[in-house]
């Protein structure tokens, strides 16, 4: 039986060689990218390209699919990849370890996909990712934050500038204000009040080395980005399989 049997039964035969055909960048393969990048693989996306710099380390454990004592200390593309081929040896898979800037961001949209994902956890990263991808007219999903969060039953998607109550998408929404965007942003989100019953560990902020600029951690439990990067990957799928789009 062919793997994609059960997936042909419910799309057809047309929908699934139309995602056979899609073409999707995935930025950041953390909690929420990770899972992204997993169900759109099953689904059978003919191309994904991965961009993250960061390597598997201990904190990713609780929450990211790439995340195994097995690959702690690899480069997240590459468990991501191999992921990939292992699911679908048939998607083609264009794996960037590298850090999204307003320098890097033209280079890493080539070429054209059909879609965005932007699973990115740093604001300046994330507003040139949003910014570049709104200025150029190509399509993207943006997730907000999932850290501090339990109820996956407020997770929902919508414009950026229509969301309340989630302060990475409050930051994210006054700068890309000032850069004269204020609408046409498509993001995954939570109403639920972001809360940590700790503050982090000093050593764990101290952790999260790279490019750009330290990041507070947020307090987070394992099935709540993951909730996120599949509504992102859902959203993905009704985008790619929309009747009006061009195959």
């Amino acid at each position: 039986m062919r793997w994609f049997a059960r997936t042909e039964q419910l799309l057809g035969q047309e929908g699934c060689a139309r995602l056979a055909r899609s073409r999707v960048a995935i930025y950041g393969l953390g909690g929420v990218g990770s899972f992204a990048c997993e169900a759109l693989a099953r689904a059978g996306v003919g191309y994904l390209r991965l961009v993250d710099h960061d390597v598997v380390n201990p904190t990713n454990l609780n929450r990211q699919l790439l995340g195994l004592h097995s690959t702690l200390g690899l480069p997240k593309v590459e468990v991501a990849a191999q992921r990939v081929r292992d699911i679908n040896p048939g998607c083609e898979v264009d794996a960037r370890r590298a850090f999204l800037n307003n320098d890097s961001v033209a280079a890493l949209l080539l070429p054209e996909v059909d879609l965005i994902i932007d699973a990115i956890d740093s604001v300046n990263a994330k507003c040139a990712l949003l910014q570049t991808a709104f200025e150029q007219g190509l399509p993207i999903i943006s997730s907000m934050g999932a850290g501090g969060r339990m109820d996956g039953g407020q997770v929902f998607a919508g414009d950026l500038f229509e969301t309340r109550n989630c302060p990475l998408a409050t930051v994210i929404r006054q700068r890309l204000r000032r850069r004269g965007i204020s609408t046409g942003i498509h993001c995954i989100y939570s109403l639920e009040t972001s809360q940590n019953t700790l503050p982090p560990n000093p050593i764990d902020v101290d952790a999260h080395l790279g490019p750009g600029r330290k990041r507070t951690p947020l307090g987070t439990i394992s099935y709540l980005p993951a909730i996120f990067g599949l509504r992102v990957a859902q959203e993905a799928l009704r985008l790619l399989l929309a009747p009006d789009r061009e195959a």
